[in-house]
């Protein structure tokens, strides 16, 4: 599937609906696409750009911008290492190394079950922890090889799963908010006068003019 499902309509145009201009709830609809799929293909960034407006062209600027977009299958579990000076000192690149060796894939590959991509990351700011890494962008901090290995055990087991979801999916409680607390979704330059400035002139008494 690559076009977003009935279901999933249905969201994004609830999320579209909280944005003064639909275009601009571009980013957390790459997300939902992605949440859906896994990655976001080409049939996905045209039903997208169908949605809010705009072109496919458009959507895959935003898109191929940010890393966390894959445009790409990518495994059910993304295990981001990082190889920068934090982690680096402590272990990092061996850590990567330790992990190519027992997945049997090098760093941006994918594991021929379809379970674990490898990747070789830049910093996660998690500098105070290292080594560190992440499994669907999910922290896991100081880890051993051995760790590391108990980590890969209990995901291929199913043992981490109400901890780490599928790859794609960023929060388990989707973001709803309801019309009639949204504020400042007004299209720029043709917003009313701010409510808080309505309601200190109201306060005065006088129409605002002051004493």
């Amino acid at each position: 599937m690559a076009r977003l499902s009935p279901a999933n309509v249905g969201i994004a145009e609830e999320i579209i609906s909280r944005y003064p201009r639909p275009k601009s709830a571009l980013i957390p609809l790459l997300h939902l696409a992605q949440e859906q799929d896994g990655y976001i293909a080409d049939d996905a960034m045209e039903h997208l750009a169908e949605l809010v407006g705009i072109t496919p062209a458009e959507v895959l600027g935003t898109c191929s911008f940010y890393e966390m977009f894959k445009r790409e299958p990518v495994g059910q579990y993304l295990v981001n290492v990082c190889t920068n000076i934090s982690c680096l000192l402590v272990g990092g690149e061996e850590l990567l190394h330790h992990l190519e060796q027992r997945l049997g894939i090098h760093a941006g590959s994918t594991t021929p079950d379809g379970v674990f991509t490898l990747e070789d990351v830049e910093c996660i700011a998690a500098c105070t922890e290292a080594p560190c890494l992440q499994v669907n962008y999910r922290y896991h901090h100081q880890v051993t090889p051995e760790a590391a290995d108990a980590l890969l055990d209990d995901l291929r087991a199913g043992r981490r799963a109400t901890e780490i979801p599928k790859h794609g999916v960023l929060a388990r409680v989707r973001q709803q908010i309801p019309a009639e607390q949204r504020a400042g979704n007004a299209v720029p330059g043709q917003s009313e006068e701010p409510v808080w400035l309505r309601t200190a002139a109201a306060g005065n008494g006088d129409g605002g003019q002051g004493s």
